[in-house]
């Protein structure tokens, strides 16, 4: 017998990878079995707690066991089925990122229209964006509130991977921000609430955005926030790959100064920062305007660097650009570092000192940033005054959304139709998008038309 502690060398490639492959499905496989059962715990728990409060009759109660039994059923069987592209009537492209596309889709069999986030396999294994296609996909399966966009079921092909989510025809905060030149104090109050209770909604689940910006605040149809695309699509662009901003040869040196800005000043910034905003989100650069310094700097950061980006945003809403834009984007990481000379207020937008405070409390250092020690901080700040936390998403929205059908997509960009791309990867790299499948309950066991949010 010869010495085996190097056995591990004389293993080729091909062989190394099966067995990962192998011991991967292996576990996966028990781990589903676990947790099904644990969702199907929990549903059964919720709905004896939904019996308790209606104080039901136990005639009433056995019929509504009854019926959740045979949705129960029904689930596994068509747990079972397999989902794919031909399940969907492709209606409009609404949106276009580094990494794939949006759609809108209607489910032929149930006629329920959803929005379907395409990504290109080949591009996640490019750019090794597979950790962060996979973070998105849990967070999504484990966000089960009213803050975050839902997803009802992600499935694969040889080329690409996809996410059907809700479809939120109020568009998103960029849109609304790009068809407005500045929002009102009360209108502010209203956006940046709801995002703290967003935010924190993840924040409580143990997850960190990173990349928390107007384009990933989408509006429902009665005109409330939530929050997606977490690190996909758009997000996880070169806006993350520092070493992009770091080349700073092509970066000129306009608008890095900290002069009092004139009315003509302000008001060609913010002519500027609309005519590139679009071209920027939907291309492979992105913008590092609401990201924090100390993410880019990777010096470790930790959930507060949300709540820098949410003040970036609180500025934008109330002076129509926000407070690093500039004419690269090398230049605006420039800015961002240098955050202490560059963030300032141009006179001739004048806004009130409360405003002020909170967002230079939210745009401070880690150590002194407003929500470090917890959300409560955040809400209790003056400029919150008279919000109704607990409520806000039953109240009216501070701006109206028209949405005239279940597919109507006025408030979103157009986009020219296109193929879907079909660039195939490796066959044995592709066992590292095992178990990206999920089918949620709510959404299989439903059945009849879909109203309105």
């Amino acid at each position: 017998m010869g010495d085996r502690t190097n056995s591990d060398a004389s293993l080729s490639t091909h062989t190394l990878e099966k067995v990962k492959k192998a011991k991967v499905s292996i576990e996966t496989f028990y781990s589903n079995l676990v947790n099904q059962q644990i969702e199907r715990d929990g549903r059964m728990q919720n709905l004896e707690r939904q019996m308790n409060k209606g104080n039901l009759n136990e005639e009433e109660r056995e019929r509504r066991r009854l019926v959740h039994a045979q949705k129960e059923t029904e689930f596994l069987r068509l747990k079972r089925t397999r989902l794919g592209l031909s399940d969907f009537d492709m209606l409009k492209i609404i949106g276009r990122g580094a990494f794939g596309e949006v759609r809108l889709v209607q489910k032929k069999d149930t006629g329920h229209i959803y929005a379907m986030k395409m990504l290109r396999k080949k591009d996640m294994m490019e750019k090794e964006q597979v950790a962060h296609v996979r973070a998105e996909r849990d967070i999504l399966v484990e966000a089960e509130n009213l803050w975050v966009v839902k997803m009802f079921y992600s499935f694969q092909d040889p080329y690409n991977l996809y996410l059907i989510m809700e479809f939120l025809p109020g568009g998103d905060m960029m849109t609304l921000l790009m068809n407005k030149d500045t929002l009102t104090e009360e209108q502010t109050q209203f956006y940046m609430a709801e995002s703290v209770l967003a935010i924190n909604s993840i924040h409580d689940l143990g997850f960190i955005h990173r990349d928390i910006k107007p384009d990933n605040l989408l509006i429902d149809a009665k005109g409330h926030i939530k929050l997606s695309d977490f690190g996909l699509c758009t997000g996880l662009k070169k806006a993350h790959r520092t070493d992009y901003y770091r080349d700073l040869s092509s970066a000129q040196p306009i608008d890095f100064s900290t002069r009092p800005l004139t009315a003509n000043d302000s008001r060609r910034k913010a002519e500027t920062w609309k005519s590139k905003r679009r071209k920027l989100a939907y291309s492979t650069v992105g913008t590092p305007d609401y990201i924090a310094p100390e993410v880019f700097q990777q010096s470790g950061y930790t959930l507060t660097c949300d709540w820098w980006s949410l003040g970036v945003i609180m500025y934008e809403c109330l002076i129509g650009y926000p407070p690093f834009c500039s004419e690269s984007p090398q230049e605006t990481y420039r800015k961002v570092l240098n955050w202490k000379s560059t963030l300032v207020f141009p006179d001739e937008v004048p806004i009130a000192d409360v405003s002020r405070n909170l967002i230079l409390s939210l745009c401070t250092e880690p150590e002194k940033r407003l929500g470090q020690t917890g959300v409560d901080t955040l809400k209790n700040h003056p400029f919150f005054r008279g919000v109704d936390w607990e409520h806000i998403r039953d109240r009216p929205a501070a701006i109206t959304i028209t949405v005239r059908s279940l597919t109507d997509t006025s408030n979103f960009d157009e986009f020219p139709e296109s193929d879907l791309k079909l660039d195939q990867i490796d066959e044995s790299k592709d066992w590292v998008f095992i178990n990206y499948t999920y089918k949620r309950f709510e959404g299989l066991t439903q059945r009849g038309s879909v109203l309105l949010p």
